[in-house]
């Protein structure tokens, strides 16, 4: 199938009709600029080809003017039956129509019908192997429904491609017999190998964990009943060993006997108890007592101590009132020197600026002589450096070391050469006047002579002896590193090594003398001889000053201005630090005196009042302590005979305990009893034990059906592997004719590359280059693009073996080619476009303008006419 015209009404922005007239065979291009409607041409082709014309889904309303309006899409196609115009309408009075020469040979569901059959009846028709839609040029691109028709658009291509496959694997025979196997096991099991909600697998499996379950549930009621006959016989046999009269009175005995003990026990615990009251009490006056008597003697202490330190402080603060006193006088004095000084530093200051610029006009003529020696000394280093400049020829620093490297190269592969060469050794015998010879020299004695190729020795007297080493095969290295000097000698213009350092050296000494020109000329004018010369041209005539000091006498006299400024400064500092230093102290001893006063004031305080009687005192503290001891001691009697209370509230906590758990127990024992009695005659009346053994036999029977639905699933899971393996084996055959096809066009991009292949996708995955496997989705976006497009070229070389040849439409399908690559690209849709039709949409004009081929336009249909 070939396009030859394509007339659009009522498309986005066609409102008004236009056509495209004169596509031809082979490469096709329509060059525009971005909204001219090349991508609405696009989509106007696929829904000719792929929209029925009852359509009204949503691509198909998007083609439709903002104004409204019905889109009608006309195309003149060629098929081997001859040409034909398609044409359908959408959304209003929508219709489908095949003419021949002006007869209608088809319309509406008849024309669909023709239209699937020009296509070839893919599942995906061209679009889905070799149309491109703009934005879409990767191969895995599109909506799903999308990927799923190209998917089996290729299955079908390549199943198809070869006879010999097709006899040798069953082809389409093979994919409906797999497609059986899935069939019947997707009866069974999900995609994932788990049982299919409501099929027979699951079923099966759904009736065994029903069964298991009651056979599960009926054999715990039955274990159930044989445990309530056992907890009864265990029940009665308790109660009655409770209930004994022995047993009760045995208990009630050893209750009455833990109850005397504790209360014995807890009287002696009670006597101690306040004989340690007591005691604590007698302590607590002790230690009130000697608590007094410290304090009074803390106090007196306390009060000789700040009486001593008052004495001292007090003439501290004295001292420090007369140093601050003293200090502020000199601080004072520092100050008026200070200004004085100041004063006579800003008055030398006035004189060195007079003198200064006395001095500045008498070195200006000096300066504008100087300036005049510097330009013309400048201008004759320039010069020196301009011809030095021009003397700068042959071959640099770097360009000598690769000579050199190349030199050193063929010196190394001589000498390696000759370590693997044969060696001749001559050793004359001694006397022997005879000599050995090679091309008439004589061989040295003892020195070893390596022979690279055949050669003959002149034996004086006897003959010629002929050498003929092994020799190597392949290329000769030497010969090689001798061609790589010769060819690093002629890109400088020399022919020996010699002469290239010679060469190199004459440069070398050119380049110094126009560096030490350059230096000289930088070091007497660095911002250039113009810069200089404005330098001249700027500076001021002389003018002498009449009033104007002597400038060494005025810089002496602001210097030692200067030296008296900051000796009056520095001992204002001084001062200044010696006045804060005596307040600093001044101020820390009054703080001393009256934190002293104060501490005076309240030692005095803490006598008044208190007991002044320290042996008074000392005697109380005696007397507390003696009475401390004989509580003590009456104490620790009373603790040495008492009964162990802890160990009596325990037996009687166990004593009541035994008799409130055999009375708890008891009163358990008899409602406990009763259930059970009930519970075993319920479940005697259900037949318990008759059904578990009823559910284990059905149990048994469903077991066995799972068992064999589970072993056809297996059977049916290990024939689609075994199929899948076949297929996957018979596939590499089927890339055989995608590779060749492919191989000329890659070649085009890379040398000796290849694609590998997915199993599932029948897409390529990966290319290799170089010997190196590379993932598609690593490469570069440009990389992928060109891929993708030899690819769909290859698929529709196939599809015209096929006998269902059909257009390649490409919508900007190298955005991303760089201009070398993009080069390549051309001459491989040149090299498809020999026996295809190739129509290419581009906004990429300038870029597109070398591609070549038929050039088409978009033209108002009045104009084509």
């Amino acid at each position: 199938m070939k396009l030859r015209a394509i007339e659009l009404h009522n498309v986005r922005q066609f409102t008004s009709p236009v056509r495209i007239d004169g596509i031809g065979d082979g490469l096709n291009v329509l060059s525009e600029p971005n909204e001219a409607g090349k991508s609405t041409l696009f989509d106007a082709l696929q829904a000719l080809f792929f929209k029925p014309h009852g359509s009204a889904d949503k691509e198909t309303k998007a083609l439709r003017p903002h104004a409204g309006g019905a889109p009608e899409i006309r195309v003149d196609l060629e098929i081997p039956e001859g040409t034909f115009t398609v044409a359908k309408r959408w959304l209003q009075k929508s219709s489908a129509t095949v003419h021949q020469d002006g007869r209608l040979i088809a319309q509406a569901d008849a024309a669909e019908a023709w239209i699937a059959r020009a296509l070839g009846q893919d599942a995906g028709g061209p679009s889905g192997l070799i149309w491109v839609r703009q934005g879409l040029t990767a191969l895995t691109d599109g909506s799903k429904k999308e990927k799923d028709a190209a998917l089996e658009a290729r299955r079908d291509l390549l199943s198809s491609v070869s006879e010999e496959v097709e006899a040798m694997t069953g082809g389409r025979r093979m994919d409906a017999a797999l497609r059986r196997c899935r069939e019947e096991l997707g009866l069974y099991a999900t995609g994932t190998g788990r049982p299919r909600t409501g099929g027979p697998w699951k079923a099966a499996q759904d009736r065994v964990e029903a069964l298991t379950s009651d056979r599960d549930r009926l054999a715990g009621l039955t274990q159930d009943l044989h445990g309530a006959l056992a907890a009864r016989n265990r029940a009665r046999r308790t109660l009655a060993e409770l209930t004994a009269s022995d047993a009760i009175e045995s208990r009630r005995s050893r209750l009455e006997a833990a109850r005397a003990a504790h209360q014995a026990a807890t009287r002696h615990a009670e006597e101690a108890e306040a004989l340690a009251r007591k005691t604590d009490m007698a302590r607590l006056t002790a230690s009130n007592a000697q608590a007094r008597l410290d304090g009074l003697r803390k106090a007196l202490a306390e009060l000789a101590e700040a009486t001593t330190l008052g004495t001292e402080t007090e003439a501290a603060a004295t001292q420090a009132r007369a140093t601050h006193a003293e200090a502020v006088e000199v601080h004072a004095q520092a100050q008026t020197a200070l200004q004085g000084a100041a004063e006579a530093l800003d008055r030398s200051e006035t004189d060195r600026r007079r003198a200064e610029r006395a001095q500045a006009a008498r070195d200006s003529a000096d300066r504008r002589k100087d300036l005049e020696t510097r330009l013309t000394e400048a201008d004759r280093a320039r010069t020196e450096m301009e011809r030095a400049k021009a003397a700068i020829q042959g071959p640099d620093a770097k360009a000598l070391q690769r000579i050199e490297a190349r030199a050193a190269d063929l010196t190394a592969t001589e000498a390696a050469r000759d370590a693997r060469a044969t060696q001749v050794l001559m050793r004359y015998a001694e006397g022997a006047t005879a000599q050995v010879r090679l091309e008439g020299r004589a061989l040295e004695e003892g020195g070893a002579l390596p022979l690279t190729r055949a050669a003959q020795l002149e034996i004086d007297g006897i003959g010629r002896l002929e050498i003929r080493p092994p020799e190597i095969g392949g290329s000769d290295p030497v010969e090689a590193a001798r061609a790589a000097l010769r060819a690093a000698l002629a890109e400088i213009g020399a022919e020996r090594l010699d002469d290239a350092r010679s060469m190199a050296a004459a440069r070398s000494r050119a380049e110094q003398t126009h560096g030490e020109a350059r230096a000289v000329l930088a070091s007497l004018a660095p911002e250039g001889l113009d810069a200089l010369r404005q330098q001249l041209a700027a500076l001021p005539k002389a003018e002498e000053a009449e009033d104007a000091p002597d400038l060494a006498i005025a810089i002496a006299a602001h210097e030692a201005a200067r030296e008296a400024e900051k000796r009056a400064r520095a001992s204002l500092a001084s001062a200044a630090e010696r006045l804060s230093q005596a307040l600093s102290e001044k101020t820390r001893t009054e703080t001393l005196l009256a934190q002293v006063t104060d501490r005076l004031a309240r030692a005095r305080a803490a006598l008044e009042g208190a007991e002044s009687d320290e042996a008074a005192l000392a005697a109380q503290a005696e007397t507390a302590r003696q009475q401390l001891h004989l509580a003590e001691a009456a104490h620790a009697e009373k603790l040495q005979s008492a009964p162990d209370l802890a160990g009596a509230e325990a037996a009687l906590a166990r004593a009541q305990s035994v008799e409130d758990q055999a009375r708890q127990e008891i009163e358990t024992l008899r409602p406990e009893l009763a259930r059970l009695e009930e519970r075993i005659a319920r479940a005697a009346g259900d037949a318990v034990e008759e059904r578990l053994a009823e559910t284990e036999e059905m149990l048994a029977g469903a077991e066995a059906d799972l068992a064999r639905i589970s072993h056809e699933v297996a059977a049916l899971t290990r024939l689609e592997q075994a199929l899948t393996a076949a297929r996957t084996e018979a596939r590499e055959r089927y890339f055989e004719p995608v590779a060749k096809e492919l191989r000329p066009l890659l070649n085009l991009l890379w040398q000796d590359a290849e694609l590998t292949w997915a199993e599932d996708s029948l897409l390529p995955d990966g290319l290799v280059r170089h010997g190196q496997a590379e993932p598609l989705d690593i490469l570069s976006g440009g990389t992928q693009e060109q891929v993708a497009l030899l690819v769909r070229l290859a698929f529709a070389r196939m599809l015209q073996a096929a006998g269902r040849a059909a257009p390649v439409i490409l919508d900007d399908a190298l955005v991303f080619t760089d201009d070398d690559r993009i080069e390549r690209m051309f001459n491989a849709l040149h090299r498809q476009a020999a026996d295809l039709q190739i129509l290419v949409l581009t906004c990429r004009q300038r870029a597109f303008r070398d591609l070549g081929g038929r050039s088409l336009r978009v033209l108002p249909l009045d104009a084509t006419a």
